[in-house]
């Protein structure tokens, strides 16, 4: 059966969008935001920069959409590890920091311009709301490991927020200079268990769960 003309329209409504978003996402990760112009996306994904328009009430919107499912991933990632219970909290700790540097690394330009380019208002506020997810995540794994007897007690917001500022802070240096080294991932993940008072894991050990 024919389908109806309404719906044909809302799929190529859906594909130009995801179409448009692709672009956006893909020039993001080649040169940052600095190269993200409306025009750009427009030719990238093979559409009048009207039709952006369309789908975007303006550049700020269209990348802080760019950057909520870019950061959402890398998030849902990390939650995953600190969601497994049969590990270690001191582990689940461990195995994040190094995840979250090791996919920093390998695409620097993204990874840079999530934690620290310049950007639009809305992008920012974008930002501010993946600072937050990380911080109940990591929050939420420090009470779990002072319940469990595995960290001392302490104030897990506050250690929380001081560590996913310190660990951002100390890639944003090295990502802008496509720098981040072995050396630097395994000082992050030192200091993450030195902060919270977990036991040191060798990588051996992280890695025998990966």
């Amino acid at each position: 059966m024919a389908r109806h003309p309404a719906h044909l329209a809302d799929e190529r409504h859906r594909q130009t969008r995801r179409r448009i978003l692709e672009a956006a996402r893909a020039i993001v990760t080649e040169g940052g935001y600095a190269q993200a112009s409306m025009s750009a996306v427009a030719r990238r994904a093979g559409v009048a920069t009207g039709t952006l328009y369309r789908h975007f009430d303006a550049k700020g919107d269209l990348f802080a959409e760019v950057f909520r499912d870019a950061a959402g991933r890398e998030e849902d990632l990390i939650a995953a590890i600190v969601a497994d219970h049969d590990v270690p909290v001191g582990e689940r700790l461990a195995r994040a920091v190094e995840v979250f540097a090791r996919r920093a690394r390998a695409a620097p330009t993204l990874a840079y311009a999530l934690m620290a380019e310049p950007v639009d208002p809305a992008v920012e506020d974008a930002r501010l709301e993946s600072k937050r997810r990380y911080h109940e995540v990591f929050a939420a794994l420090l009470e779990e490991g002072t319940q469990r007897g595995e960290l001392p007690s302490h104030d897990a917001e506050v250690v929380a927020s001081a560590l996913v500022g310190a660990l951002q802070e100390a890639l944003i240096g090295p990502l802008a200079k496509h720098q981040a080294s072995e050396a630097l991932i395994a000082s992050l993940i030192g200091f993450a268990l030195s902060a919270v008072g977990a036991v040191q894991f060798t990588g051996e050990e992280i890695h025998g769960h990966g």
